[in-house]
């Protein structure tokens, strides 16, 4: 089977929030350097000083666990020599397991030995994909992206190591009893052989490996190509007329007297022009150009993709490639997803078209053409007129409320209180940029160190280019009794400080930043024993609820006065009407928002699971863009640029999946005595869903943290659906 880390590894990315995952595109901006003087805990009110890793290191042996803080490797050679070493390392640990007698197997010399091995060789995959994501200098990420092929080439081949195999079924065959995880890591590693190709004929079994080999080499390329895609666009000023100054007056924008240098793959910058650009031609030109990144080098790629994925669920008994990634998920088959797309689809028409309908009023007074027509590149723009004109939200303005650091201080101040920990900056021994920030996290109860994470916070070139959670040390009970206790870093791509001015995020950037520590809470915040079970190894389709979840809190009047005031006066909070005209602007506007993701969602099922989809994917995705959203600009090509499609392929659904257990889990936090604010429903989150991982069914996990039976009418309400009464025949 591929073990869980690499599995984990070769996927890549725990993905990143709307708009992802996710999963995709920014860079190239200057960062301004920060010390790395103490954090404060909560805004304008205490500082604490940097606790040490040696004094955490000290602490955490007195609980019996580990904290590590990474090596990094410093030059190609030293990569390439960290990734040899591991091979070697888990190939002699693969082999004792290959030579067990069968009488004398057990759980601890097969199944734990498998996540032991594959433990220690995800330490260093993990490290080699986060330094091809980040670091700042282009031949170690190339250095970085050949490693990683090797280790891909490498994990792929664990499946079909016949010898250790055998050893894993001389021990099924024993029928040991076993309860609790090591019953379900049996299970799963029974099941991933399986699904491998292990029980096919020797010649297919060998022709499968072959086809996942080159499919896993054809993704990171794919990957690089779209890391390293970017597009300046020029405008004049007057092409940008609407477009709000401060962007404008950035250093990084303004080339020129009259030069104003856009680039479509900045996601801050192309979402900025989009939304407030009157001038309907630029918003033209800047779509196409975000809609042609890496076209034609990853275009010849996505069909190999689809055609290698299709051969190999085909020779795997499976129908389509859908069915195949789906079914260890909640949605367990292609089918299933697709419909449960289809009918939000259906269930948003009518709130969709009534949206779309004063957009059309919006652009007609514009232009004077009464049957002026909305296009793709239309939409974000009059979302954002919208809002300014009928519910008088201005995005811009409500950036100046949102410094970054005031934001960064007064979440983790929340999280403190409610899960019941503390959070620290520390020193961190090795910085891949000057800027970047490491944290601890502790048990406010016991002391207990819990983890750490890494912040990179800013875009700039060659970085990835959305907001990921990666997993860097994954929690584990080690071989010594000790509990390996997490590190994970987030990398992020927020609008950086410029001049005189701080970083000043957008609502949905808060957002973003909320749904990202999700992702660290649920991976630091584990106690799974086996690193297969620990954090966010839940199926794919549950990984996104706990942290959508955590979106709500940046929507709550009493949240947002803890920590958002107008960044030159303090004492300005945003007004109560504000917020709720803010609320009333997003149900006014999800329809045309969840759409979107619905046809994402959609064309990437699509792409799985329609036998001539490789031929060309182009025509049916842009088809699919086109009836569910708006119809593409001619010659464009969105899916190569659509990073979900490697490490989420036949996965997207499941935002929208997690976003309908998201919003019922919500729903604890709304009806508890203290709101947002109640430690009570947050020690249960902790305690029932971060806690547990994937270590049993997540089904139990939501039924325990939610104590009842899940409901779909709390996400209904979010987007604006009334759930119809059921027949009564």
């Amino acid at each position: 089977m591929v073990l869980i880390v690499l599995r984990k590894f070769m996927d890549l990315k725990f993905f990143s929030s709307i708009g992802l995952a996710l999963l995709v595109g920014c860079s190239n901006s200057d960062t301004k350097k920060h010390s790395n003087s103490p954090v404060a805990v909560s805004p304008g009110s205490r500082v604490m000083t940097n606790p040490s890793f040696s004094e955490l290191s000290v602490r955490a042996q007195k609980f019996n666990s580990v904290l590590t803080i990474p090596k990094w490797e410093e030059t190609g050679e030293a990569l390439k020599q960290s990734v040899q070493q591991a091979i070697r390392t888990a190939n002699a640990s693969l082999d004792a397991v290959g030579k067990l007698p069968a009488a004398s197997v057990d759980f601890n010399n097969t199944i734990k030995a498998l996540d032991d091995l594959g433990y220690q060789a995800g330490l260093v995959a993990n490290r080699v994909s986060l330094i091809k994501e980040t670091h700042t200098n282009a031949p170690m990420r190339e250095a970085a992206t050949e490693s990683i092929k090797e280790i891909q080439d490498w994990a792929v081949g664990l499946d079909y190591r016949e010898d250790v195999y055998r050893a894993v079924k001389a021990y099924a065959a024993k029928n040991p009893v076993l309860e609790g995880e090591e019953k379900k890591m049996l299970e799963e590693v029974l099941r991933d052989y399986r699904r491998a190709g292990l029980e096919l004929p020797k010649e297919q079994r060998q022709e499968v490996e072959r086809l996942r080999k080159e499919l896993a080499r054809i993704c990171t390329d794919f990957d690089t190509h779209i890391n390293e895609a970017k597009t300046p666009v020029k405008f004049s000023r007057a092409d940008l007329l609407g477009v709000p100054e401060s962007f404008l007056d950035q250093k990084a924008i303004k080339t020129g007297s009259d030069e104003y240098t856009v680039m479509a793959n900045v996601t801050f910058q192309f979402v900025t022009v989009m939304d407030n650009a009157k001038n309907e031609e630029t918003r033209n030109r800047l779509q196409f150009a975000h809609d042609t990144l890496a076209k034609e080098k990853n275009i010849p790629l996505l069909k190999e993709i689809i055609r290698l994925r299709q051969e190999i669920a085909a020779k795997l008994g499976y129908k389509s490639w859908a069915d195949f990634q789906i079914e260890p998920k909640m949605a367990k088959n292609g089918k299933t997803a697709i419909q449960f797309l289809e009918d939000l689809k259906t269930g948003l028409q009518v709130k969709f078209d009534a949206e779309v309908a004063e957009f059309q009023q919006l652009k007609a007074k514009d232009t004077g053409n009464p049957s002026a027509k909305i296009e793709l590149w239309d939409w974000r723009y009059y979302s954002n007129q919208l809002k300014k004109e009928k519910y008088t939200v201005d995005s811009e303005q409500l950036r100046k409320y949102f410094q970054f650091e005031k934001v960064l201080a007064g979440m983790f101040s929340i999280f403190e209180n409610i899960f019941g920990i503390q959070i620290r900056e520390m020193d961190a021994p090795q910085k891949w940029i000057e800027d970047l920030k490491l944290y601890s996290v502790v048990d406010t109860k016991t002391g207990e160190p819990l983890g750490l994470f890494y912040m990179d916070n800013f875009p700039r070139d060659g970085k990835y280019n959305h907001f990921a959670q990666f997993g860097i040390v994954e929690g584990k009970l080690l071989e010594s009794g000790k509990y390996q206790r997490p590190t994970v870093a987030l990398i992020c791509n927020f609008p950086p400080p410029e001049k005189d001015k701080p970083s000043l995020l957008a609502h949905r950037d808060v957002e973003t930043l909320f749904h990202e520590f999700g992702h660290a809470l649920h991976s630091i915040l584990t106690r799974a024993k086996y690193s297969r079970f620990a954090g966010t190894s839940v199926p794919r389709d549950f990984v996104e609820a706990p942290s959508q979840m955590l979106e709500n809190w940046v929507w709550d009047k009493k949240v947002l006065d803890s920590f958002a005031s107008h960044y030159q006066n303090p004492a300005q909070k945003i007004p109560k009407e504000i917020i709720e005209k803010m609320e009333a602007a997003k149900l006014g506007t999800v329809g045309t928002f969840y759409r979107r993701q619905l046809c994402f969602g959609l064309l990437d099922l699509k792409l799985h699971s329609d036998p001539e989809a490789a031929k060309d994917p182009v025509k049916l995705s842009n088809q699919v863009i086109g009836d569910v959203f708006f119809p593409v600009q001619p010659d464009t090509a969105f899916v190569a640029y659509f990073g979900h499609l490697t490490g989420y392929d036949a996965g997207y659904y499941g935002y929208a999946w997690a976003d309908a257990i998201a919003a019922d889990m919500a729903t604890v936090f709304e009806k508890s005595k203290d709101g947002y604010y109640d430690a009570e429903a947050g020690r249960r989150l902790r305690k029932e869903i971060y806690e547990p991982g994937g270590s049993r069914d997540v089904n139990i996990s939501i039924g325990k943290f939610l104590g009842r039976e899940r409901s779909i009418e709390p996400f209904l309400k979010t987007l604006g659906i009334e759930k119809k009464p059921a027949s009564k025949n």
